[in-house]
């Protein structure tokens, strides 16, 4: 029997709205509890070194009322692994981060920087966080996940989205393939793999139907889709086409 596929549903833009005008609402907890009512498999929160959308506040109140996962994405800094550390979510993602870019751009430079980053995860470990690595599709940045002793990989979908969002079917099928060699590569690694960054009704299918792919993290496209037809109807749409690419 083919193992369900995980969706994790990421509620920084709620956030966002919040933050345009200040104030409470929209609350970023009230549209988690919301997601895993939908049937969202975990929540991802982004905590930015500049705070544009999640707070600390925020990450503390996901940890103490959700009865799913709470996947804590952040860069590889102190100040964010003393959050962590505080926090103990169940998992936390390592990603790149910019303060001039509009979303995270591209992944993780693990091939070049594995010693620090080993001993920069090592006590988010000790204190229980599945640790993963936020990644583009490329051999060298999977093995080196690997080699430092990260379970996790999560590909980085952010070009294959691009690229079908825009019509470039060439393009699309040259980036699809990347994802599919590297959630191979991964998978045969002994790596969980995720995938990330991007993914809509549309360009899900694919991406979903790989079977060495455990879990897909969506965000931005879930939360646009909601004004249009409620954050629980875009969830369980959501999930519809994953489970239909799965099978």
């Amino acid at each position: 029997m083919t193992e369900k596929l995980r969706l994790g549903v990421n509620i920084d833009h709620v956030a966002t709205v919040r933050n345009a005008r200040g104030g409470d609402n929209p609350d970023p907890l009230r549209a988690a509890l919301m997601a895993q009512d939908a049937g969202a498999d975990g929540i991802t929160a982004h905590l930015r070194e500049d705070r544009r959308h999640i707070r600390d506040a925020d990450m503390a109140a996901l940890k103490d009322k959700l009865s799913i996962p709470l996947n804590f994405e952040m860069a590889a800094t102190a100040e964010m692994r003393d959050i962590a550390l505080r926090t103990k979510p169940h998992a936390v993602c390592l990603v790149p981060e910019k303060r001039e870019e509009r979303t995270t751009e591209g992944g993780l430079e693990v091939a070049r920087q594995a010693n620090v980053l080993a001993d920069y995860f090592a006590p988010l470990q000790e204190a229980g966080c599945r640790i993963s690595l936020f990644v583009a599709p490329d051999r060298d940045q999977v093995e080196a996940a690997h080699r430092i002793g990260a379970p996790v990989i999560e590909l980085h979908a952010g070009a294959y989205a691009d690229a079908w969002a825009e019509g470039r079917w060439a393009d699309r099928d040259a980036e699809q393939k990347r994802l599919v060699d590297m959630a191979i590569y991964g998978h045969q690694l002994g790596l969980e793999v995720h995938v990330g960054h991007g993914l809509t009704f549309d360009s899900v299918g694919p991406i979903a139907a790989l079977p060495q792919v455990r879990e897909l993290n969506i965000g931005h496209f879930i939360i646009g889709e909601s004004i249009f037809m409620g954050l629980d109807g875009a969830i369980r749409e959501m999930r519809v086409r994953m489970d239909a690419a799965r099978a």
